[in-house]
Order: C-alpha cells, then structure tokens, then sequence
C-alpha cells in the first residue's frame, strides 16, 4: 500500500490542540478546586490539521489551508508545521480574531478542564476571499479535497459553493466531516462522512440499526445532492451508502477503546487519501476503519502512520498470524520518527515480561503516563535464557509479544537479542527512558545517551513483591492438584 504519489487538499477549522498534563495531590485553600501541579505540555495540530497530520503519517502529501491569528498559538503552529513533512501550508492570516486553541488539563490519565480560546464572530468576507484563493491555487496539484467543518465558521456556504464547483471542474472528488445540521449546505459533494448522532439529526430519523442507518443516509444524499454517505458508528464500524445502491458495511474489530478523540479525522483522511490512489469508496471504506481501529485505541488527539495501518489490516485478515504484535526496528524507528515529527513525546522501556503480571501492568501504565507513545522492547528467548538460565522463558518471544501488544498503554513492541538494549535505545533515541524504581538513574542502561539528546530517564515504583521469579516459585511450591492463588488465575 503506497499513498506517496497521492495528495490531498484539506481546508476547515485549524487549531492548536495543546496537553497540559500534571498531578493533583491537594485542594486549593482559596476555593474548593483541585490544585494540578504541571508537570509537561504537549502541542499538536488539531481540526484540519489532524486530518493534513493523519495524511502525511499515511505517507501521503497534504496541501492545508486555515486561518491564523497573530498570536503566540499560530506561532507554535508554524513551528510544528516547519518540522512535519508532508504537509504544505497555506495559511490565511488574520488580525480579526485569535487562533482556535484547545487547552485540556489531565491529570491521573483523565481530564480536569477544558480552555477553549476563539472567535464567536462569523468570517468575513476578506477572509473568506483569501482562503478560497488558496483554495483555488492548491486546487490543480491535488486528487482529493476533504473540507473539515467544526463549525467555527470557515467552511461557510459560500465557499463550500465555490470549491465543489472548482472541483467538478476539475474532476476531483470533495469528502466533508459535517458539523452543519443541515447537510444542503455541502450540496454536490463526493461523501459525507457523518457520525449516529449527526447523521440522525440532519435526516430526522432514527439510526439504531443497519437498516435504518442505510435508509437515513439515502434520505440525506437525495437532499444534499450527494454522491455517498460514510456513517461512523463508533465500537460498531461504518457504513457506506452509494447513490448507483451499493452499500458496504464494515464491522470494527474488537478491542479496548481508550480515546476516540480525532477518530473522525483519522477516518476521512485516510478515505480520502485512499480513493485519491485510486481505490474505489467501497475499496477504501475498510482501509478508513482500520486506520481508525488504531486512532481509538491512542490517548489524545492521534493519527495512524501508515506502519500501523499495514499492522492493523495483517491483523483484520491474518487472526493467528505469527508475532502480530512484533514490530522490526525499521518500522519502529519510523514510527518513532513520524511520533516525534508530531510533537509528541516518546518513551521506551524493555524487559524480559515472561508472565506478565500486575506489577508489569503498573510498570506500563507508569510509563505511558510519561509520554505520548510508548515503545516496549522485549529481550529474545536466547536472551532471557542468557539472563535467568536454560527454564526460562516460560513463554516465547511470540506469545509475549502477543500479551504485550494488547496493552493499551503499549504503542509498539520489538526485540533484542543483545544482552542490553543498546542499540536500539541508540537507533530510537526516544525522549523519555522509562525504568522500575530498582535501578539507579545513572544505572539505566542508554541513560547517557537519551540524555545527550535533550531526553530524560523517569524511574516508577514497582508494586512489592510482584516478580515473574516469585511467581513461578509459587506455582512450582504449590501442591499437585492445588491452584497458585490469586496471581496465578
């Protein structure tokens, strides 16, 4: 799968989606309000800009058109802008109103409070004027436009009107992520891609099975002069309804949903992208699911790089495939290229995690509360075997892997032979070196070089008595015919 000679234009409502993370350990003594004491930020494109980010992780190209303020966010859009390939921007700035910025405070995983920072006041005709200019002088470089309306008032009617008619004139298909209720605004466009509750309130109609989804979604077409609906249904997949009857519907795989913030972005990017390599809708509808699979599955606003993607769909067809949860360390060290691309925040911890067990789940759950994607290296069976003797491993690379890849705190899973992580540690470079309170800072095998490159070493407390050694004591001690207790079930 190659989307590289493919690019897609994406114009809507850009902003700064920003993360403020910290620790709540005591009430404020001039009001009863928790007190967070901050602890790291992270900054990322969000709007139209997550659907330009999810492009460019799919390796596609992106040409992205939004308005900015004058202001200290569009400046750290800029900055983030300089340092992710793939995406082209072209910016519309204004003196008339602030750059959108979404603040959220998280604490304990989850999150305290939300600031958001924008205009109430409808874009205005100069405005509007400069960014369909952009518009029409992206136009001719593109196989695709995705308009990401999250009503803040730049995907308007007029120049809704205007890019349809630029794009039919140039044969190129135009997908909308509707905010508008009323979905004759985007009259003449290639697909809506709606989730339930939109859908249903712009058809005025019920949508709690497939039926009625596909009977709502034809009454919305024929009123927006549509040529196909994508409705999202969240843990139940989609659905895409054709205007010449075809209907597809994509079931989504299980798994635990963690955040399904930016899942739609992810979805009409990748459809877009997809059908702009010329795969038809119906082609590309299970490569959109599957791209969102990955984004829910992530903390934060996310994006699926195209790695994932290809892993997801491995997983989609090959159920039992060996080691589906193994990564090689070309595919990680491009996921962690495109994560840092990103502005977020990378953390790589290793072990052995023969049997996983709680104390390992705290460990991971520890690290991932350090950053925004997690790398787990596991040491290769010759290697346990090397470090705890010829009984160990009780279970293989493979089947550990396995275990391990369907943490939710875990991003990406390797392994090593070596007697150290090393060289991985090297080729990744991530910014934070996660591991248990046992060692010492100066200790941590790769220390030294995570730190020469501006990154940091966190230690996290280990939950007593809690080892895969003791464990397998146990279970050896306990008398045939007898359970191992409460850790062994």
């Amino acid at each position: 799968m190659d989307f590289s000679g493919s690019t897609v234009l994406c114009v809507g409502d850009l902003m700064l989606d920003r993360f403020v993370y910290g620790e709540i350990e005591r009430i404020s003594p001039e009001a009863p309000v928790p007190v967070l004491r901050l602890t790291r930020t992270t900054e990322m494109l969000g709007g139209v800009g997550n659907v330009a980010n999810n492009i460019a992780a799919l390796g596609g190209g992106a040409i992205m058109v939004g308005l900015i303020g004058r202001d200290g966010p569009a400046d750290t859009i800029r900055a983030i802008l300089a340092r992710t390939p793939g995406i082209t921007p072209r910016l519309v700035e204004t003196p008339l109103r602030p750059t959108i910025c979404k603040t959220r405070f998280v604490a304990s995983g989850q999150q305290v409070v939300r600031t958001d920072d924008e205009s109430r006041e409808a874009v205005g005709p100069d405005e509007e004027a400069r960014l369909i200019a952009a518009i029409e002088a992206g136009l001719p470089a593109v196989q695709a436009i995705v308009l990401s309306d999250y009503g803040k008032g730049v995907v308007g009617r007029t120049l809704i009107a205007r890019t349809v008619e630029a794009a039919r004139a140039r044969g190129v298909p135009v997908f909308v992520d509707p905010k508008s209720l009323d979905f004759g605004l985007y009259h003449g466009v290639t697909c809506l891609t709606p989730n339930l509750k939109e859908l249903s309130a712009a058809a005025r109609m019920p949508v709690d099975d497939e039926a009625q989804v596909i009977a709502a979604a034809r009454k919305v077409m024929a009123e927006a002069g549509a040529a196909s609906v994508l409705a999202t249904r969240a843990e139940k997949g989609m659905i895409l309804v054709e205007s010449d009857g075809g209907v597809l519907v994509a079931p989504s795989r299980a798994r635990e949903v963690f955040d399904v913030s930016g899942a739609g972005d992810t979805v009409i990017a990748t459809l877009a992208l997809a059908h702009a390599s010329g795969l038809t809708l119906a082609q590309a509808a299970p490569i959109a699911n599957a791209a969102a699979g990955v984004v829910v599955s992530k903390a934060g606003t996310a994006t699926a790089h195209i790695a994932e993607l290809l892993h997801e769909l491995v997983g989609d067809d090959r159920v039992d495939a060996e080691s589906p949860g193994l990564s090689d360390l070309d595919t990680a060290a491009g996921l962690v290229a495109a994560w840092k691309a990103q502005g977020l925040t990378v953390g790589f911890t290793n072990g052995c995690f023969d049997i996983l067990h709680a104390g390992h789940v705290a460990l991971l759950a520890a690290a991932r509360a350090q950053c925004d994607r997690l790398v787990v290296a596991l040491n290769t069976d010759r290697s346990v075997s090397a470090l705890k003797g010829p009984t160990r491993p009780i279970n293989s690379l493979d089947r550990r892997a396995k275990v391990m890849a369907a943490i939710r705190h875990v991003d990406c899973v390797i392994a090593f032979d070596e007697e150290t992580p090393l060289a991985v540690i090297r080729r990744l470079t991530p910014n934070v070196l996660i591991k248990g309170a046992d060692y010492s800072p100066d200790t941590v095998v790769g220390a030294d070089i995570v730190r020469a490159a501006g990154g940091r070493v966190h230690l996290a407390s280990l939950v007593e008595g809690q080892s895969t050694t003791n464990l397998v004591r146990r279970i050896r001690d306990q008398p045939r015919g007898q359970t191992a207790g409460a850790d062994a079930r």
